[in-house]
């Protein structure tokens, strides 16, 4: 926050570049670390599996509620749902 304060007004254009950097090298590392971890590899067919029914679960909620905010919204305009 003292650098952010004392740097206010400046263009600061390289910083979405570093930032950018630095979460690339963040996910490089992370991927390095789980990659050496014996037991994340062996269980990752079911860290696959539970990822895929996370994703298609969520998805279907999204589109549930979406439908059903889209029918909601056009109800209380006297629209046609």
């Amino acid at each position: 926050m003292a650098v952010g304060f004392l740097l206010r007004g400046r263009r600061l254009a390289f910083v979405n570049k570093a930032v950018t950097v630095l979460i690339w090298a963040l996910l490089f590392f992370l991927g390095v670390e789980v990659g050496e971890n014996p037991q994340v590899l062996s269980g990752i067919s079911n860290l696959g599996l539970e990822a895929l029914w996370l994703s298609l679960m969520g998805l279907v909620g999204t589109v549930l509620f979406s439908w059903a905010l889209w029918r909601w919204i056009n109800s209380r305009k006297g629209g046609k749902p």
